[in-house]
């Protein structure tokens, strides 16, 4: 097995990973807004019942809008550090580390080219 091959098996094998926490994460999304959806319902017919003022009804979506979206952002924060943890054990390079070989490696190509133009003079 060549080395190119041995990379695409790997690329290969992490993508159902990926694939599988994308859907995960989708789907806690579209669960969330349905229940965000469901509260502003049964928020609105408790105004329209008469139970509770407009401008109280008004005030309780506007503050769980708010809370979600807070919730939204520490959730998304620690996804992504677990996201980091799994990338780092799996030995997924960064971005940062990929462009740095690139340019060692036209460094290295450079440095090539020129010893076989002095070799061919």
């Amino acid at each position: 097995m060549t080395k190119k091959d041995s990379s695409e098996t790997e690329k290969e094998s992490t993508k159902p990973i990926f694939e599988s926490l994308r859907k995960i994460m989708l789907a806690s999304i579209g669960v969330v807004a349905l229940a965000q959806d469901e509260i502003e319902d049964f928020i609105n017919r408790l105004i329209d019942r008469g139970e509770i003022a407009e401008k109280d009804g008004r005030n309780l979506i506007a503050d769980l809008r708010k809370k979600r979206a807070q919730k939204f952002e520490e959730r998304g924060s620690e996804f992504e550090k677990h996201m980091r943890k799994i990338v780092d054990r799996m030995g997924v390079p960064t971005r940062s580390e990929i462009q740095d070989l690139n340019d060692k490696i036209s460094m290295l190509t450079k440095q090539i080219e020129e010893l076989n133009k002095k070799e061919e003079k």
